[in-house]
């Protein structure tokens, strides 16, 4: 076997090829676009590079044959916030061999070590963590925009070289053709007849002033939370001007309390739906049977990737309202039957209560493993959000 850097076109088409090649016969894998993987590796497009870097290789046989690739990268903002400097590694894909997949691995942690760290992350994304990020472990059916897909048997390799489980991911499915439950339509409706509050959604024409309100409520509403390092406005310009193909500008919501932002929603179509036609290609036919199958409303599920709330606001039921203003707006868009909710970490104890008040189900569930290099170290677990960061922000402006 021999493992090579992605260093020009050429070895960077056959990175692209890997999945094609393994997945050909599974009916459940979408082919992500190219020019999104390309992305993430190029420092013009990717803001991480500002503090960080990347490398992959691809995986052959003695005779050429592709039969794995992978990814490492190093983001410098979170690295060094752990008990051992901790870099990442992803886009992970091979062929059932064990000695294959440690190959890979191994490869990920000698040049992670030759840059100081300490442990490894994965399988993640060299950038936030709402795309491409934990491996599939129950629920394995076509996957939602930017969550990850894999074979089963990634599992055991993952744990046989010695990662371990860092934190859990969830994602619960809603089917909105059924009725919420009674008590949370009660909360949403005496919530959002309270005096000062506002409730709108996202505009193009006003995106900067979302943007900025975006950041304002995610840089409250995480800073509680481990490791946490505020949000770019440069990368969410980038992301926003990505996706803005498939932005429903009435799937963004925010909330103000007295004009100030408190809380936002973001949800989206599940492109994948229309992805899975299109080979990762987007080239000028396929950009005409996006815009058609996109007309004939074949997209029928949406995917909440994130939603904050600053903690001062938290436990008061601003959730509720916030659906019940986007119930109005499915209530019109009748094609649409499913909402993802993705994903929610085992360390959000709050969110998760969220899902489940809202009667959503069960459907698939992801892990983020960590390895140790030194295995003599004390491995944890990622920490659990406090129950009590409400109290914590309220106590943190009286002392201020």
């Amino acid at each position: 076997m021999k493992i090579i850097e992605v260093k020009d076109k050429k070895t960077a088409k056959k990175f692209l090829k890997v999945p094609r090649f393994l997945y050909k016969n599974d009916p459940h894998w979408v082919c992500p676009l190219d020019s999104t993987i390309e992305d993430v590796f190029n420092p013009e497009k990717n803001i991480f590079f500002k503090h960080g870097e990347a490398i992959r290789w691809i995986l052959t046989e003695n005779n050429g044959n592709l039969i794995g690739r992978v990814a490492a990268f190093i983001n410098k903002k979170k690295a060094y916030n752990f008990k051992q400097p901790t870099g990442g590694m992803g886009f992970f894909e091979c062929i059932n061999d064990k000695k294959a997949a440690f190959l890979l691995f191994d490869t990920c942690k000698a040049w992670l070590e030759e840059r100081g760290m300490e442990a490894m992350d994965g399988p993640i994304n060299f950038g936030e963590n709402d795309n491409f990020w934990g491996l599939l472990v129950e629920g394995f059916m076509p996957q939602s925009y930017g969550m990850n897909y894999n074979f089963p048997y990634y599992k055991s390799f993952f744990e046989d070289y010695g990662f371990q489980s860092y934190f859990e991911q969830v994602s619960n499915h809603l089917d909105i053709t059924k009725p919420f439950p009674e008590r949370f339509w009660k909360i949403a409706g005496w919530i959002r007849k309270k005096p000062g509050y506002k409730y709108e959604h996202f505009r193009f024409k006003d995106a900067e002033k979302y943007i900025k309100d975006l950041k304002e409520v995610y840089d409250n509403a995480w800073k509680f939370h481990e490791n946490f390092t505020p949000i770019e406005i440069d990368d969410m310009r980038k992301s926003l001007k990505k996706a803005r193909a498939i932005i429903d500008e009435e799937f963004i919501w925010f909330v103000y309390k007295d004009n100030t932002p408190v809380a936002f929603l973001i949800m989206l179509p599940d492109f994948n739906q229309i992805l899975k036609y299109m080979n990762g290609k987007m080239h000028i036919f396929n950009k005409l049977k996006f815009l058609y199958l996109k007309y004939k409303k074949t997209i029928t599920r949406t995917r909440i990737t994130i939603m904050g709330v600053i903690p001062e606001f938290q436990k008061s039921g601003i959730e509720s309202a916030i659906f019940w203003n986007m119930q109005k707006v499915m209530d019109r868009k009748t094609h649409y039957t499913e909402i993802e909710l993705s994903w929610v970490g085992d360390f959000n104890p709050k969110m998760q209560a969220l899902h489940d008040s809202v009667g959503a189900s069960f459907a698939k569930k992801h892990i983020t493993y960590r390895k140790l290099f030194d295995e003599s170290k004390k491995y944890c677990k990622s920490d659990v959000i406090p129950i009590d960061t409400k109290e914590k922000a309220v106590d943190s402006k009286k002392k201020s």
